[in-house]
Formats: C-alpha cells, structure tokens, sequence
C-alpha cells in the first residue's frame, strides 16, 4: 500500500476522536498548530512544510446563522432575520483567520471535525513576505493575491459562488 493511500485510509472525513473534540472545545477560537491533523488532505490543498506556511484551526459555531433580535420597533415586513448568510460554515472560518492574520494570505481549507455545538476546520495560511515563500512560484503567486479568502478565490468560495 502506497504512503498517499494509507494516509488517505487512516483518517477518513470526521474521522477524529471524541475525546480529541473535548480538547478542542476548551481551547480558543483560533488557535495555530504545529502540525496538520490530516497532512494527506493538507497536501492536497497546497500545503508544504517550509517557512511562512503554517496551519490555524478554527472553531466555527453550528446552527442558525441569524442577525441579532432587533431591540427597537421593526414593521413586521421588515423582520426579515433568517438565513442572513449565504455562506458556508468553511467560508465563515477561512474569512475569521484572515482577519486575526492581516499580513498573510489564506491558501485553502479542511474539515477536521464536528459535533453537535461545533465544527472545526485547519486553514493553511501563507506569510508572503517570508523568503521561503518568495522563492516558491506556486505559493508566491497565490500568496501576492490580496484578500483571497472574502474574495471567493479559495476552493470554499469557489464552490459556494461567493466570488465578488
């Protein structure tokens, strides 16, 4: 069996402990890691092991994605609150690590587990200004592109048509 196929095999979508989760609800929002918790899935997205490359996960609250309850007199009308965004619980994540890291660029994203209140996703983000990255083609042109993740242009906006 080849390294790629037995990497693929090992960790099976939302294939992540329980316990792993309880460890994850307790620690912050946004939280940088070492290492990614499924490398064959990260490879896949772009990710390499050098310099100015490194992987946040970010835990995105599940259920209504509503406004907030109006606190002053509204036409019934104009009560609209439902379904505000349009956008995937992936997007949410993407767009909130680009925010706590304005000097870098997301590359792209992954799935890494779910329960009922939560789902965590591993975001692969790029320094462009990190030298490794600049000698790097690929990861350069990707990383010179501004503002990727609220312009639609990682596999999440791709897919959910948020490009502007």
């Amino acid at each position: 069996m080849g390294y790629k196929k037995y990497m693929r095999d090992a960790f099976q979508d939302n294939d992540v402990s329980q316990e792993r989760l309880i460890e994850w609800r307790d620690e912050p929002a946004t939280k940088r890691v070492d290492n990614p918790t499924k490398l064959h899935r990260a490879k896949q997205l772009g990710y390499k092991a050098k310099q100015g490359v490194f992987v946040v996960r970010q835990r995105v609250q599940r259920g209504g994605r509503q406004r907030k309850q109006f606190k002053a007199g509204r036409k019934s009308s104009n009560f609209g609150r439902r379904k505000v965004l349009d956008i995937s619980y992936q997007e949410v994540a993407e767009r909130r690590v680009s925010e706590v890291h304005p000097n870098c660029e997301v590359l792209n994203s992954y799935v890494v587990g779910e329960d009922g209140g939560y789902k965590w996703f591993e975001v692969i983000v790029v320094d462009s200004d990190e030298p490794a990255v600049q000698a790097d083609d690929d990861l350069r042109e990707m990383a010179e592109r501004k503002g990727r993740a609220f312009r639609g242009l990682t596999s999440a906006g791709r897919r959910s048509g948020s490009s502007n």
